[in-house]
């Protein structure tokens, strides 16, 4: 008799210690489950912000062409005028250089 009472003793230890392991596979499954949906939530914000980053550096790559023309016009246009006041500094020289030679004629 004291064996089969140890027996069932025993079993019912197992039984509680089945119990605790299965609410612990339990708990562990839903911790599990909670990381899954953490983990998509995370790889769809990667997704988005890499969407986001190739967006933007394709503007970036836009404006810097843009701003690239616009310099190159620019410089060319401060070229052009910078080599027309030269132009005109010659000129006024040439002027000025014939005004004295008709003066010095004159007299």
């Amino acid at each position: 008799m004291k064996n089969y009472e140890e027996k069932e003793k025993k079993l019912e230890h197992v039984l509680k210690k089945l119990g605790t392991m299965s609410n612990r596979v339990t708990k562990m499954n839903n911790d599990i489950d909670s990381l899954n949906l953490e983990k998509n939530q995370l790889l769809s914000e990667k997704a988005e912000s890499e969407k986001n980053f190739k967006n933007l550096l394709k503007q970036h790559q836009e404006l810097k062409s843009k701003l690239e023309k616009i310099d190159k016009e620019v410089s060319h246009k401060f070229g052009n005028r910078d080599n027309f006041n030269q132009k005109i500094d010659e000129l006024n020289q040439e002027t000025e250089t014939l005004i004295y030679e008709i003066e010095k004629w004159q007299t």
